[in-house]
């Protein structure tokens, strides 16, 4: 089911900055209305100005569904409608996995995961009613693959993130509501400053996997969008890497663990 943009309404969490600025501007560019949200409200004012009248932002804290309401209600309000729903938050936790505390995991999966959670249970129920829209959900490679031993919380989260939307894919397409899941791998953004660290670690471990800009990453989801893709992936060579995955997990496993090996100087 492709989308057209003209006359679309659309909804960011996390759209101050990075991936979500660089979605609401490419959305926009295409015809679209944005409200953009972000946990800073300068940010999220700041983006919606680049677009203009295109654009209304607001500050949203996804650990808060009421917060998430008012999102809903200033779509309808000022823009009468709603078709797009982007989830796009996320936080990173380091640490080895019997150093991270409890609290530090209860605040990853209430923001990457069941901030989303809380989305759906805000727009869903809009969506459905009438009969259509699309929702976009922002998980990682990492929730595809297990490239790194030091992001336990994110990588859980994110894994979660993926089945969830593929569930969601399966139950919402008989509602006319199409769902994609967007993977990026290294992207140039600021989610450095969502990271916690925990104890010692190594120097943070990352896929050799191309690396992207915020825009062309825009640009790729609204591409993805208009095709209607399930699975968006900002390096394509990551379906390499998730099809040996797949064939041989306990084969990819033991390669994964000798490269680690060796990169930490035990090999």
């Amino acid at each position: 089911m492709a989308i057209d943009w003209t006359g679309t309404v659309a909804v960011i969490t996390g759209g101050g900055s990075g991936i979500g600025r660089a979605c609401a501007h490419s959305f926009a560019a295409r015809g679209a209305m944005v409200v953009v949200t972000d946990v800073d409200a300068a940010r999220a004012s700041t983006v919606a100005d680049e677009l203009g009248d295109a654009a209304v932002g607001l500050r949203v804290d996804v650990t808060e569904q009421a917060e998430l309401e008012a999102a809903r209600d200033l779509a309808l309000d000022h823009f009468g409608r709603i078709d797009l729903v982007m989830n796009n938050v996320g936080v990173i936790v380091m640490g080895g996995v019997e150093e991270i505390p409890l609290d530090a995991w209860q605040r990853a999966i209430d923001i990457n995961l069941l901030g989303l959670v809380r989305s759906n249970l805000v727009f869903l129920p809009h969506l459905i009613a009438q009969g259509s829209g699309y929702v976009v959900n922002t998980a990682s490679t990492l929730g595809l693959l297990p490239y790194s031993y030091d992001r336990t919380p994110y990588m859980a989260t994110k894994h979660a993130i993926v089945g969830l939307s593929e569930g969601m894919y399966l139950a919402l397409g008989p509602k006319g509501i199409q769902v994609s899941c967007l993977c990026p791998a290294g992207v140039l953004t600021n989610i450095v400053e969502q990271i916690t660290v925990h104890g010692t670690i190594a120097p943070p471990r990352a896929p050799t996997l191309k690396l992207s800009q915020p825009e062309e990453v825009g640009e790729l989801v609204a591409d993805g969008v208009e095709d209607g893709r399930f699975l968006i992936l900002t390096a394509p060579e990551a379906a390499d890497e998730l099809a040996a995955h797949g064939a041989d997990m306990d084969g990819y496993l033991a390669r994964m663990a000798r490269e680690l090996e060796e990169e930490l100087g035990g090999g």
